[in-house]
C-alpha cells in the first residue's frame, strides 16, 4: 500500500511501459518513485488477458517490433522475464486464389513476381533504412527546438543535419519529396505488383485515421520501420503475449526501487500556483510529490487530469485540435483447432497475415470512416500467436488476432451491441473468403472497438499512438508546440507517453528521454 504520509520525489502517473521505463530510470538516478495504474495490470496497452475461458491473447498491441535495443539492455529485461517464442516473421500478404506474396526482409516469394519488383523493392528498403537511420540520430533525445539557442538542440539538429548531408544529394532530395507526398503515389512509382503495394500501403497507416492517399502515409512507413534499425528484421512473438512485457518492465523497475501500486486510479493532478504538487486518487487519498510524470496521452492528462481551466487559453486550444481520432479495432478469436488458410502451410500460418490485395481495396475500406461509418471490407493485420507460443490456448486450440482498419471511434448510431454483433460478424466473413473452415472451428470472439479501447485503456479516442503520426504532430511538434520537451507549462509536470517525441509503438524512447530530460533539468524543474 501506499504511504501517504511519504513525500516522493517523483510520481509517475500510468504504468503502461513508458511510464515504467521512465521510472526506472528515475529511480537507477537515486530519487524515490512512486507509479501509480489505474488497471489490475501493468503495460498499458502491452497486455495480455484471457478473453475466454483458457483462452489468452495479447489484447491491443499484438507484435513487438520496435523495442530499442538500449532500453532492453539497461532495464535488463531479458534477465526480468522476457523471451521471445517468435521472431523476425515474414509478412505474407493473403491473395483470395492463393497465390500469396511472402515479404521476407529484402526477398520476395510468390508467383506473379517480376524481376523488377524483386529489384526495385531491394532498393526501396536500401533508401528506407537510410531515412530511418537519419531519424534514428533524434529518436533517442528530446525534440530539439528551432527557436532557442540550447546547446543540446543544437547538436541534436547538427546530427540530423549531418545524417541528411550524409544521405547525398540525391536521397536528400528524395526525402524531401517523399515526406510531403503519400504511400499510394510512391508505390506507383516504384512497383508493380499490387499484393506488394497493398501491404506496404498498410503498414504506412495502421493504428491511424489515415488512407493510402492520405498525406503523411510515407512517413508512417519510415516510422513503422524504425524497427529494423533497431533490430526487428521482421515482428515478434512474446512468450506471454504483449503483457509479459510490461512484467519485465515492471519487475525492472520494483529492482530498482520503485514503488508500483495497480488498481490506483488517479483523479486529478493536483496544482497548486501553477506548479504540479502530487496526485489525488480516485478513493480520496493524496500522494504529495515534488514532480508528478503523466504517462497518460496529452488530452487526457490535460481534460480529465490537470483540466483545461488551470492551463492558459493557447494551451488549451493546442489540446483541443491535437488530432487522436481512433479508427481501428481488435477481433479476437478461440477456436477448436488450428484453421486452413488456402495456400497456407502450418509453418506460414505462424507468419504475420495481412489482408490489403490492393491499395485501392485499403483506400476503399477508409473512405467510410470518414463519415462515421466501419468499413464493409476492412483491411486486417492476423497473428495466431498460439502457433509458436502453446500456453495461450488449451492443447490443440488456437487463438487468432486481428487488427481492424478501419473502425471509426465515433460510430453513427455508436458502438451498441448490435453493431458490434455486425461488424463482428462481417470481418469474420471476410477472414473465411481466405479460411473456410475458419467459422466452424470458432469457440469465442471479442471485439474491442476505439470507445472498448478508450475504455480499457484510459487512451483518448482510442488511437493506439496517443495521437496521429504526422508531420505536424511529430519531433518538435509533438505533442504540440510547447511541450515537445517533456515538460509542461505547469511547473513540475511532465509527460512521458505515447503522445510525445518520438511517438507510439512499444519502442520505450519516450519514457526513456523524458527521464533524461528531468534528470538534467534537476530536482526543482
Amino acid at each position: 500500500m501506499i504511504n501517504v504520509d511519504k513525500h516522493y520525489d517523483v510520481i509517475v502517473v500510468g504504468g503502461g511501459h513508458n511510464g515504467l521505463v521512465c521510472a526506472t530510470y528515475l529511480a537507477k538516478d537515486g530519487r524515490n518513485v512512486l507509479v501509480l495504474e489505474a488497471n489490475d495490470a501493468l503495460g498499458g496497452a502491452s497486455a495480455t488477458a484471457e478473453f475466454s475461458d483458457q483462452f489468452s491473447v495479447s489484447s491491443c498491441a499484438h507484435w513487438l517490433f520496435q523495442l530499442n535495443p538500449k532500453v532492453a539492455s539497461e532495464l535488463d529485461l531479458t534477465k526480468h522475464g522476457l523471451a521471445l517464442a517468435a521472431e523476425n516473421l515474414c509478412t505474407i500478404a493473403l491473395a483470395e486464389d492463393g497465390n500469396h506474396l511472402t515479404i521476407d526482409g529484402d526477398k520476395l516469394e510468390g508467383e506473379n513476381i517480376s524481376e523488377e519488383d524483386r529489384k526495385a523493392f531491394v532498393a526501396f528498403n536500401h533508401q528506407i533504412s537510410k531515412f530511418c537511420k537519419v531519424l534514428a540520430a533524434a529518436f533517442n533525445r528530446r525534440a530539439p527546438k528551432l527557436v532557442e539557442g540550447n546547446f543540446t538542440d543544437r547538436i541534436t539538429l547538427a546530427k540530423l543535419g549531418f545524417g541528411m548531408k550524409m544521405l547525398g544529394k540525391e536521397d536528400m532530395s528524395d526525402l524531401m519529396r517523399l515526406a510531403l507526398i503519400n504511400i499510394y503515389d510512391v508505390m506507383e512509382e516504384n512497383f508493380e505488383n499490387d499484393l506488394l503495394k497493398g501491404a506496404i500501403s498498410l503498414d504506412s497507416l495502421l493504428g491511424s485515421h489515415m488512407g493510402p492517399r492520405s498525406p503523411n502515409t510515407v512517413y508512417g512507413y519510415i516510422y513503422r520501420r524504425m524497427g529494423a534499425i533497431f533490430g526487428f528484421q521482421g515482428p515478434a512473438v512474446v512468450q506471454g503475449g504483449m503483457g509479459a512485457v510490461g512484467k519485465a518492465m515492471a519487475a525492472a523497475a520494483a529492482a530498482s526501487g520503485v514503488d508500483i501500486e495497480v488498481d490506483a486510479a488517479v483523479s486529478k493532478i493536483n496544482i497548486d500556483v501553477d506548479r504540479a504538487t502530487g496526485v489525488t486518487l480516485r478513493d480520496g487519498r493524496v500522494v504529495n510529490a515534488s514532480l508528478v510524470v503523466s504517462n497518460a496521452d496529452p488530452k487526457t492528462t490535460f481534460n480529465n487530469l490537470v483540466g483545461l481551466s488551470n492551463i492558459e487559453t493557447g494551451v488549451a486550444r493546442r489540446v483541443k485540435t491535437m488530432r487522436m481520432k481512433g479508427d481501428t479495432a481488435k477481433l479476437h478469436i478461440a477456436l477448436d483447432g488450428l484453421p486452413n488458410f488456402t495456400g497456407l502451410t502450418e509453418q506460414q500460418m505462424g507468419q504475420r497475415l495481412v489482408i490489403a490485395p490492393t491499395m485501392n481495396y485499403v483506400e476503399n475500406a477508409f473512405n467510410p470512416s470518414k463519415y462515421g461509418e466501419y468499413s464493409t471490407e476492412p483491411a486486417m493485420d492476423i497473428s495466431i500467436p498460439s502457433i509458436h507460443d502453446t500456453n495461450l490456448a488449451p492443447s490443440g486450440k488456437h487463438v487468432m488476432s486481428v487488427i481492424v482498419q478501419y473502425a471509426p471511434y465515433d460510430l453513427t448510431g455508436g458502438w451498441t451491441e448490435e453493431n458490434k454483433g455486425a461488424f463482428t460478424e462481417l470481418v469474420i466473413d471476410r477472414l473465411a473468403d481466405f479460411a473456410p473452415d475458419l467459422k466452424d472451428k470458432i469457440v469465442a470472439s471479442e471485439l474491442l472497438t476505439p470507445v472498448d479501447i478508450e475504455q480499457r485503456f484510459h487512451i483518448h479516442g482510442g488511437h493506439w499512438h496517443h495521437g496521429e503520426i504526422s508531420l505536424d504532430q511529430i519531433l518538435m511538434m509533438r505533442p504540440f508546440p510547447g511541450a515537445s520537451q517533456y515538460g509542461t507549462a505547469v511547473g513540475g509536470l511532465y509527460l512521458c507517453g505515447a503522445g510525445n517525441h518520438p511517438g507510439g509503438g512499444v519502442m520505450g524512447l519516450a519514457g526513456h528521454n523524458a527521464a533524461k530530460e528531468i534528470i538534467k533539468r534537476g530536482t526543482s524543474a
